[in-house]
């Protein structure tokens, strides 16, 4: 947007505009909800599903709380277009993480000082949550008439695999593009890893250490087998970029005797080895092609070790896999945001396959693989994201604001 844009009551520069932007109104806004203690599936986070609602309808949108599985909701807004234009989604969840230790502020204060604001999932996304809404409102209150509708969703159970974004879907809730919310430092996220669970059962044969060369040691077969999954890349990658959100890993392991790993008898080899896992792949890539390049691992392993046995078990049945995600960086979504973001900052926005939120899983994926959909995942918080004292920089915050706005402006035009 670089022309003036002419409102209701009079005519702004796009300066003027972004300058609107009420700092302190949406410092207070994204204070309160970090003081809602929304924990998956508690009630505290249907309550911040209802203040949202509320909010949205004070401020003139058409809202609705939708169900969700296991008695919770979303909060699902409108801004109504008055034809012509194209529409666009933000996306963001509600729920967050719980608090850990080491934490130096009340995780639950909403606490602001100069530089940064405070709180357990304000990261991860509250910020993000925010800056849509206050984007949307700073456009109202400027008396911004759009072509095309703007929807706000406010989903639950994004860390339970994207349910709440799924039961949107299967609701009717789409649009002709998307911004998820997820944090990024504001950098332009166009593909992010699909995620799996995995567990790995290594059974030997076990003997006393006396005659410990007749056994076969499941523990030191784990130990030799947990790099190669750690240092490991996956076939079918369409390109370097593909690969580059490649990666396994183990982060639980036990070895001892017997499938109920018995630990009071360390004179006698480990018989039997339990090892959880999880593994990234990229879009082009399958859970069944990465499983299958495991299983490879696990045979080769075998092999070395004559009388082992290895059994893989898919273990991602349990909720919804988080898909991969992609998006021409030629898209449309993807140009307007790159325009937005250099219009506020001054500078070209890191675009791409950007790491470690490319290995993240987010709810993009969904409104991709089922129905389509280009988006963007572009986000306020990520340098401090879960861990103790959660807090995003309030510059981020305002420009993530900034950039929604002239985002909204540029895909759904003015009326």
């Amino acid at each position: 947007m670089t022309a003036n844009v002419s409102t209701e009551n009079n005519t702004l520069t796009p300066r003027q505009l972004l300058d609107s932007v009420d700092r302190d109104f949406c410092l207070n806004f994204l204070s309160r909800m970090a003081q809602h203690k929304s924990y998956s599936e508690t009630e505290g986070e249907r309550e911040l599903a209802r203040y949202m609602d509320g909010q949205m309808k004070a401020l003139g949108l058409q809202s609705e709380l939708q169900p969700v599985p296991g008695e919770r909701l979303n909060a699902i807004g409108t801004w109504k277009g008055t034809g012509g234009g194209a529409s666009l989604l933000f996306n963001g969840h509600l729920d967050t993480n719980p608090v850990t230790e080491g934490w130096t502020v009340d995780p639950w204060g909403g606490k602001v000082d100069d530089d940064f604001i405070y709180g357990i999932g304000v990261s991860n996304m509250k910020a993000g949550d925010a800056a849509y809404f206050c984007a949307v409102k700073t456009l109202r209150d400027a008396g911004i008439r759009l072509k095309g509708d703007v929807i706000l969703t406010y989903v639950v159970g994004e860390l339970q695999g994207g349910i709440g974004t799924i039961a949107a879907i299967e609701q009717g809730v789409k649009a002709d593009y998307f911004i998820n919310s997820e944090p990024t430092d504001l950098k332009a996220l166009t593909m992010h890893a699909g995620s799996l669970m995995f567990t790995i059962e290594i059974t030997g044969d076990t003997r006393h250490l006396s005659k410990r060369e007749e056994a076969v040691d499941a523990l030191a077969a784990a130990v030799e087998l947990i790099p190669q999954i750690n240092t490991m890349t996956f076939s079918g990658a369409k390109s370097e970029e593909h690969l580059k959100i490649n990666r396994g890993h183990v982060g639980v392991a036990h070895a001892a005797l017997g499938r109920e790993l018995h630990e009071w008898r360390p004179p006698q080899v480990a018989d039997f080895a339990r090892l959880r896992g999880s593994a990234r792949y990229a879009p082009g890539q399958t859970v069944e092609s990465v499983l299958e390049d495991i299983q490879a691992l696990l045979d080769q392993l075998c092999a070395r070790h004559p009388g082992l046995q290895a059994t893989l078990i898919n273990d991602s049945g349990r909720m919804p896999l988080m898909k991969p995600f992609e998006v021409s960086p030629e898209s449309r979504i993807v140009k307007s945001v790159n325009r937005a973001y250099e219009q506020v900052r001054g500078e070209a926005q890191p675009t791409g396959v950007i790491t470690p939120p490319a290995f993240y899983g987010t709810d993009a994926a969904h409104f991709y693989q089922m129905l389509g959909m280009e988006g963007i995942v572009c986000g306020p918080g990520g340098k401090y994201n879960t861990m103790p004292d959660e807090r995003v920089d309030i510059g981020d915050f305002i420009d993530m604001i900034k950039v929604y706005m002239l985002a909204i402006v540029d895909i759904c035009e003015l009326a």
